[in-house]
């Protein structure tokens, strides 16, 4: 067995979870924020702040998962 690619496929798992888990998140926030502005359209401004926010802090958290399992590929 090749240590190698033993590590290159625990590394594109662990991206695939990331990108999943990021995924899953952004939807949460948006079907949220959605529900949100249909119950209170006036604050729509500070929803969809809030809501940016946090998905680019999901973001950020799914894109050091993935340099990080790159990292572990590459080292």
């Amino acid at each position: 067995m090749n240590i190698d690619l033993t590590y290159s496929g625990l590394a594109a798992l662990g991206s695939g979870l990331a990108v999943i888990g990021a995924g899953l998140g952004i939807g949460k926030i948006g079907s949220s924020a959605m529900d949100a502005i249909a119950r209170q359209p006036e604050a729509s401004n500070k929803i969809q702040n809030a809501m940016i926010i946090a998905s680019a802090l999901i973001e950020g958290a799914a894109l050091f998962g993935i340099v990080t399992t790159l990292l572990a590929v590459f080292k």
